[in-house]
């Protein structure tokens, strides 16, 4: 490893308790085991801290107006930093500050609001998101987006700023456990979908592919992890058998038993689920609006347009049951991400001497 970084980590969140806090407590985990001085400022530790990082917890700030809730944690923490100053250290801002060397943007830009019909973009609320990202964009020195669409959506609203735009870091992927992996039946088959947020991840698509593919398929199994199953059991009233409500899974022992992953998603800046899979040896076939795009080849599945005939889609998945070949497996661990951002505060610490 090359020389050691001194890292200072701004998230409000710190701990493995949503999409981006677990983005972030991992690669401050993996950073710290490569032997770089990690620290972090939060408003809350929402887990034992891991080893080799010390947390400071600035104190729980109400969620609400968001935009002053930011406001608020920006100022506490810069503040924080003004009496307990570390030089030398990169700043990695995950959230809407004001001194950092370094900013990830894990979701869309609030910039797409732009889009709206001007009525809508009238408020404190519109005014102070925008110049709270603006302020973020502006004073970073390197801009990491998490996925090839949120790179592409900055440059756009903000090309003033798409110079220092650098490669998505996209999510790691713990790796899944071996697999015996087997062909579907010709008459079955396991296709799956997975996610709480199940109405903007396109469940009722799946559901429609699922309805199709058994006319030729009557053991076809489709299989729902996440959503609770009473928020979602009448969905399947009209069903007799064929499905499975899984509820929430902590492993990915689920995957390890789909043959295909479908995620019609409507809007998803990243899709971990999707790598995850991959990851476990499961074919995907995902729609054009989910970030992980990037990191499916056509011998991993499929990308479809959520505009293309449902008769595509039923073809698509279909294609991936009948595949006699093993998917490949995806491999991209968090000490990759964590590396990646290594290479990054070395410039920073470089521009600091």
């Amino acid at each position: 490893m090359s020389q050691s970084l001194r890292i200072l980590h701004v998230v409000r969140r710190y701990g493995p308790v949503g999409g981006m806090e677990r983005y972030v407590w991992e690669v401050t985990r993996e950073l710290a085991a490569l032997g770089h001085h990690v620290e972090v400022v939060c408003e809350h530790c929402h887990a034992e801290p891991p080893a080799g990082i010390t947390v400071h917890e600035l104190g729980v700030i109400a969620k609400r107006p968001r935009w002053l809730s930011l406001l608020r944690f920006g100022a506490r923490a810069k503040s924080w930093l003004a009496k307990n100053p570390r030089p030398g250290f990169v700043i990695h801002s995950n959230e809407r500050l004001g001194f950092h060397h370094v900013t990830t943007f894990h979701g869309p830009p609030f910039a797409t609001v732009r889009d709206k019909p001007w009525w809508k973009k009238l408020s404190l609320r519109i005014a102070m998101q925008f110049w709270l990202e603006r302020r973020e964009l502006a004073k970073a020195g390197y801009i990491v987006p998490n996925s090839i669409h949120i790179k592409k959506q900055l440059a756009h609203y903000y090309p003033e700023y798409a110079n220092k735009l650098v490669d998505p870091i996209v999510p790691g992927v713990v790796p899944a456990p071996e697999r015996e992996w087997r062909a579907a039946p010709v008459n079955g088959g396991v296709i799956g979908f997975v996610g709480v947020e199940w109405q903007r991840k396109g469940l009722p698509l799946v559901i429609e592919i699922a309805k199709q593919l058994r006319k030729k398929r009557e053991h076809l199994e489709l299989w729902v992890a996440g959503p609770k199953p009473q928020d979602i059991e009448h969905l399947f009233e009209k069903w007799e058998r064929g499905y499975r409500l899984l509820g929430w899974c902590t492993d990915v022992g689920h995957l390890l038993q789909m043959n295909v992953l479908v995620h019609p998603a409507h809007a998803e800046p990243f899709g971990m689920v999707i790598t995850e899979a991959m990851a476990a040896q499961t074919s995907v076939v995902v729609s054009d609006r989910c970030g992980a795009v990037s990191e499916i080849g056509d011998s991993s599945g499929a990308v479809l347009s959520l505009e293309a005939p449902l008769e595509q889609w039923v073809e698509a998945v279909n294609k991936q049951l009948q595949r006699q070949d093993v998917p490949p497996k995806y491999v991209h661990g968090w000490q990759d991400a964590a590396l990646q951002y290594a290479d990054i505060y070395s410039k920073c610490a470089k521009c600091q001497d």
